[in-house]
């Protein structure tokens, strides 16, 4: 079974849940998904969906480049 990594973020003033699953089904990426905590944060993350995506990526999933 695999673990699941979960972190409760906040972005824009919105709550977020995500879980993120490393190596699910035996793929090298890294496989999450994102549970908005009410209404408007799920407007929102229709809204934004690549920007939040690539935030989640670049400061929740992977280290920052250096």
């Amino acid at each position: 079974m695999t673990n699941v990594i979960k972190r409760d973020i906040t972005v824009a003033k919105h709550k977020f849940r995500i879980e993120i699953y490393p190596q699910l089904d035996s793929s090298n990426d890294v496989t999450f998904e994102i549970y908005p905590g009410d209404y408007n944060a799920a407007l929102y993350a229709f809204s934004n969906k690549e920007k939040l995506n690539r935030l989640i990526k670049e400061k929740h999933i992977y280290e920052p480049k250096k």
